[in-house]
């Protein structure tokens, strides 16, 4: 049975305890709107300051395609799906990450405010120690995201209730200024469809960190 946490003073000490001499390469996921990149910055920051060696940020999201990329297949309606991403990419980067652990890897970075990814925007240096991964789908039981899960050494879900999702969802398209319908029909057509996909389709993690909303 998976551990349950509550608090993200537990969650960075737990990853802490799996540290060792190798590099530790954590999956943190969970629905769109479950807070995961708020909760990964937490336990960075804590995490920090416990162990000697740092730790880092690999977002998922930066493996979006380009929506270039998305107009031409048709699928932009869609961004945010399992198929609007590099999967193959992601892979790569963390295989890269446990291989050559001597070298700083260069990895991307999503940014809402102008949809779109940046290639090479965040650094991980060669000294961290704790790769903290953080995205949607890193345990979906898919064929194209299941070979993710030997990249893992230790894997984190977040349990939120799907009434804070919907909401949180639809209060982020509001704040970047879509109307009252079209934030909604960004929810009912592409957001919740993409929460029921990860909360029904999901490998179980070693971690439940339940998010008490």
């Amino acid at each position: 049975m998976p551990e349950t946490i509550t608090s993200s003073e537990e969650l960075a000490l737990k990853i802490v305890d799996h540290a060792s001499d190798q590099r530790l390469i954590v999956a943190i996921a969970g629905p769109p709107g479950s807070g995961k990149s708020t909760l990964t910055d937490i336990v960075k920051a804590e995490i920090d300051t416990i162990h000697p060696n740092g730790c880092e940020i690999v977002p998922m999201d930066g493996f979006h395609y380009d929506n270039a990329i998305l107009d031409e297949w048709g699928v932009r309606d869609r961004k945010g799906a399992p198929h609007t991403f590099d999967v193959g990419g992601l892979a790569a980067t963390l295989n890269r990450l446990r291989a050559s652990p001597a070298g700083d890897v260069a990895v991307p970075v999503f940014d809402r405010a102008t949809d779109r990814a940046y290639a090479s925007a965040r650094m991980v240096p060669a000294t961290s120690q704790i790769i903290l991964v953080e995205g949607n789908y890193l345990l979906l039981d898919d064929p194209a995201w299941r070979g993710l899960g030997g990249l893992f050494d230790l894997s984190i879900t977040i349990r939120c209730r799907f009434e804070t999702l919907a909401q949180r969802l639809r209060t982020r398209w509001l704040d970047l200024g879509l109307s009252q319908e079209m934030a909604q029909s960004k929810c009912d057509n592409n957001d919740l469809p993409n929460c029921r996909l990860v909360i029904d389709q999901s490998h179980p993690a070693d971690i439940i960190f339940d998010a008490g909303t």
